[in-house]
């Protein structure tokens, strides 16, 4: 019997080692791959490097030529042939896992070829006129950096005559986008245009100076910036002016729909998949979005009943857009209001968690050169290498149109534990590619926010109804989403019909309905994710109730969550049930 064992034991070594090789080879592929392409992307996107944390391309802008754009999607094509040749079934699991996001990655990149997005580089919430803005996260600590930001710039002029060449194509091809969002860019453009250089936005990180930038280097570096100011970038957004208020706004179209772009139908299905990571079509969502927002119309009505309002629900929607008691009167009252609101979240956050991550946030003004046209609040992760915390921006534009009931689940959803949360933990994730560590899939990103809005209830946020009746109005925003946005884009509504809907079902105020709607005409697909991420998440936290009974507890849940880092919702769907699985066992 020993001898049998020992021939047996050596015929196993035999076949153990050239399969252990075998993985060996195929993992350090896989990284080479990942570490390759990661530094690619940092490369071709200094603004994303700078986002990270790294500060090696702080003095450049992407190269947006033609040239550089088909340089780029080659790359693309040859990263999914090199990513499909290493096998699969040679991986751990953990690898299979990062091998299944990149391949999904990947496709999805090289599929939105065919359809030349770059060929619309401007929209209503940003572009080449708000480049200005990446100056919020960039650090100014050193005159290295002050020079850097000169080099960019310098480069403005460049980037502007890049995208001109980008939208003179456009028109060509037929890819333009909609007047209506259009037509509020010249206000942008005109913001750049400035005879006293000092008030140019890209001069405000020249205002007020930190230690480490030497008393006698500051005089010199405002010189140059007041001078590249007016004789580069100045005459740039003078020449974009020019051409966007002359030639390509009048070209621009009076449809809303992305069908109506060339191959429109097809690019719409695709943007559905993409930020949905399903395969639901867009009559599917659209019915989905109208049984949700039957469903959350019901909870309004009992909240309505509790307050003890007399009226119809579309008097209770005006009432909660309109009185006084809702709405502070200045912009630093609300500033200091959603302080208020994320400093009481805070303390509570170990009623839903087990793991806290270890990254800070704080809470920002959305700059005023924005605000205007943006989302009522949003947040910026954190910088990869923890040199810079994450943020969570909120508008304070016109305040008597951001109603306080709002306050607790936008907080949620931004901040904690619903943004912050994800970003932070990701990039705490053990040994996980950068690629992974920084992954933001829509469907779940989203998702997990607008399931954080929810936990507030696990938290014991919402004993006033007013703040509860947020929680739904933020709900049914989410619902309504998928009624309109795949109705204007898919089904033939109009603008205004979407705006009616919105107005109809949600007590959100004009000034947010409006920019909501024209936000889904300018990101068609995107606001498809949040209702569909967050009914995958609480289908799963059901199922996991359901299954596990009494050893259920919440907090390991929503840990559990968080300990993929975005991923498509079917891999984190396979997480869960095997983690399920683990915990019943």
């Amino acid at each position: 019997m020993f001898r049998t064992l020992a021939a047996a034991a050596v015929l196993l070594v035999a076949f153990v080692a050239p399969v252990r090789a075998q993985s060996n080879d195929a993992a350090k592929a896989l990284h080479r791959l990942f570490d390759e392409e990661w530094e690619r992307g940092l490369r071709e996107n200094p603004v994303n490097a700078s986002y990270q944390g790294d500060k090696r391309y702080n003095d450049r802008w992407s190269d947006a030529s033609l040239a550089a754009i088909e340089a780029s999607q080659s790359a693309d094509r040859k990263a999914l042939e090199r990513i499909r040749a290493i096998d699969r079934n040679a991986l751990s699991p953990a690898d299979q896992l990062n091998y299944d996001t990149f391949l999904w990655l990947q496709e999805k990149a090289v599929e939105r070829q065919k359809f030349r997005t770059y060929l619309q580089p401007i929209s209503h919430q940003g572009g080449v006129q708000t480049l200005d803005g990446i100056a919020e996260i960039l650090p100014f600590a050193s005159t290295q950096d002050y020079r850097d930001w000169l080099k960019r710039m310098d480069a403005i002029p460049v980037m502007v005559e890049q995208t001109i060449a980008l939208m003179r194509e456009g028109v060509m091809a037929g890819s333009l986008p909609p007047k209506v969002l259009m037509q509020r860019v010249p206000r942008q453009v005109a913001a750049q245009i400035v005879e006293d250089p000092t008030q140019s936005p890209f001069y405000s990180a020249f205002q007020k100076f930190r230690d480490g930038v030497p008393q006698s280097d500051r005089a010199g570096l405002q010189a140059e910036a007041q001078r590249i100011i007016r004789d580069r970038i100045v005459p740039a957004y003078q020449a974009l002016q020019t051409y966007f208020n002359n030639e390509y706004l009048p070209k621009t179209r009076e449809s809303i729909a992305a069908a109506d772009l060339p191959n429109g139908k097809a690019y719409y299905d695709y943007l559905a998949g993409y930020y949905t990571t399903t395969d639901l079509t867009a009559d599917e969502i659209h019915a989905i979005g109208l049984k949700e927002v039957v469903r959350i119309r019901a909870q309004m009505e009992k909240i309505r009943q509790e307050v003890g309002f007399k009226g119809s629900m579309a008097d209770f929607f005006t009432f909660l857009r309109t009185d006084p008691r809702f709405f502070e009167k200045t912009p630093q009252a609300l500033l200091t209001h959603y302080r208020d609101v994320a400093k009481r979240i805070d303390p509570e956050l170990v009623k839903a968690f087990k793991t806290i991550p270890r990254q800070p946030y704080g809470v920002r003004p959305i700059p005023d050169t924005v605000a205007p046209d943006t989302t009522t609040a949003y947040y910026q992760p954190g910088a990869a290498d923890g040199s810079r915390a994450g943020f969570y921006y909120v508008n304070l534009y016109r305040p008597e149109t951001r109603p306080t009931w709002e306050m607790v689940p936008l907080s949620l959803h931004e901040s904690v534990p619903g943004h912050h949360f994800q970003f932070a933990r990701s990039l705490e994730l053990p040994d996980a590619p950068m690629f992974r560590r920084t992954a933001y899939f829509v469907a779940y990103s989203e998702g997990w926010g607008l399931y954080a809005e929810q936990l507030g209830f696990d938290m014991d946020l919402y004993g006033d109804p007013y703040d509860r009746m947020g929680q739904l109005a933020y709900e049914m925003w989410r619902a309504v989403r998928l009624v309109v946005d795949t109705g204007m884009h898919a089904r033939g509504w109009s603008r205004e019909k979407a705006i009616a809907f919105f107005k109809e079902n949600s007590p959100k105020t004009d000034q947010d309905i409006v920019n909501e709607i024209d936000r889904y005409i300018g990101d068609p697909g995107q606001a498809l994710a949040y209702k569909i991420g967050q009914l995958k998440i609480s289908e799963l936290r059901a199922r996991a109730k359901e299954r596990l009974g009494d050893r259920f507890d919440v907090r390991e849940f929503n840990d559990e969550v968080l300990a993929t880092g975005s991923v498509p919702l079917q891999a984190l769907e396979r997480h869960i049930d095997a983690w399920i699985a683990g915990r019943k066992g």
